[in-house]
């Protein structure tokens, strides 16, 4: 299995179907063009690509000194299980530290905390929440 490991942008259509192929956008809020906008304007992007076709893709929002969050660490669900995802988050938690960033955090998707339990996150504590505001 090839894999290439791009920081660029993906092509908007095929960015937009591997994000609807999570589940997170139900409601069909996120268009092609706010999602490749959420990619434009992050500080980190990483594309992976497999026979020439988006197989996986992360990025990173961060203001380049103290903190980062990772989000939308996304394997197309044809090649998951493969180990794919896991070097996504290596080379995300990699870039962070070749940059100084010390703190990183994200948000887990439903069942899968012990995945990022593997590379050392830890569930924020009960007394302090993390918290979000949907509008």
């Amino acid at each position: 299995m090839e894999l290439m490991f791009l920081n660029s942008l993906p092509d908007k259509q095929e960015y937009y179907e591997l994000y609807q192929s999570t589940g997170w956008d139900p409601e069909g809020r996120w268009t092609s063009t706010l999602l490749q906008d959420s990619l434009i304007n992050s500080w980190y992007t990483l594309s992976v690509v497999r026979d020439g076709r988006l197989a996986a893709s992360g990025r990173i929002v961060s203001d380049g000194v103290i903190q980062c969050v990772i989000c939308d660490v996304i394997v197309k669900p044809d090649y998951q299980g493969l180990g794919i995802g896991t070097l996504v988050m290596e080379h995300l938690i990699s870039h962070c530290k070749a940059k100084g960033i010390r703190w990183i955090q994200l948000s887990a998707a439903s069942g899968k905390a012990a995945f990022y339990e593997r590379f050392g996150f830890v569930p924020r504590a009960a007394d302090a929440p993390g918290m979000s505001l949907f509008l």
